[in-house]
């Protein structure tokens, strides 16, 4: 299987996993590039061996559109463990992050990336996926106030119209999904 971004050099990996996600408006299969972006991929694939992404939820969708800079346009739909299991199980902790430059893994449709804070190395659990391509996410670019960018570790295969879907729900003044998606199960195919 093949993931690279355009204009990036085609690289073929061994380690690509495909990882079903099942969510209750549909399924979306992501190819995991373990060989790219070998922390991310394992810190996502530990949550979702240990199942701790099932019955969680999309709870975020993001639709920021700069009038003045459209390389600041986000539009991204955010998941991750739900509050009552995030609150009752410990995670495992922060990742450092694997900065798209170092990777050459880059935020386009259906890239599949780490949330993270103010900090670079913050990631832990939560993720997202991109709709339509989102430059401003990679290193260098605007939407990290460090410039760091975030950590893309894979992209969606199949189910683009079910993460478009998510995206165009209706949300509050703070980006919240009004109905947030539950997550059924995430799996290794």
């Amino acid at each position: 299987m093949l993931i690279a971004a355009p204009g990036a050099p085609v690289q073929t990996s061994s380690e690509i996993i495909t990882v079903v996600i099942e969510t209750s408006a549909g399924t979306i299969d992501v190819a995991i590039d373990a060989d790219r972006a070998p922390i991310t991929a394992a810190n996502f694939l530990r949550y979702v061996d240990a199942k701790m992404y099932d019955g969680g939820r999309f709870h975020r969708a993001v639709r920021l559109d700069n009038q003045v800079r459209k390389d600041v346009m986000i539009q991204v739909i955010q998941g991750g463990r739900s509050p009552e299991r995030a609150t009752a199980e410990k995670g495992f902790g922060t990742i450092p992050l694997e900065r798209t430059s170092t990777t050459s893994l880059r935020h386009v449709d259906g890239a599949i990336s780490m949330a993270r804070g103010d900090r670079a190395d913050s990631a832990a659990a939560d993720f997202f996926i991109c709709v339509g391509d989102q430059p401003s996410l990679d290193f260098g670019g605007a939407r990290a106030a460090d410039g760091q960018g975030f950590a893309a570790f894979g992209r969606v295969v199949s189910g683009m119209d079910i993460a478009r879907k998510i995206q165009a729900g209706a949300t509050n003044h703070r980006e919240q999904l009004r109905e947030p998606v539950t997550i059924v199960r995430i799996y290794r195919r």
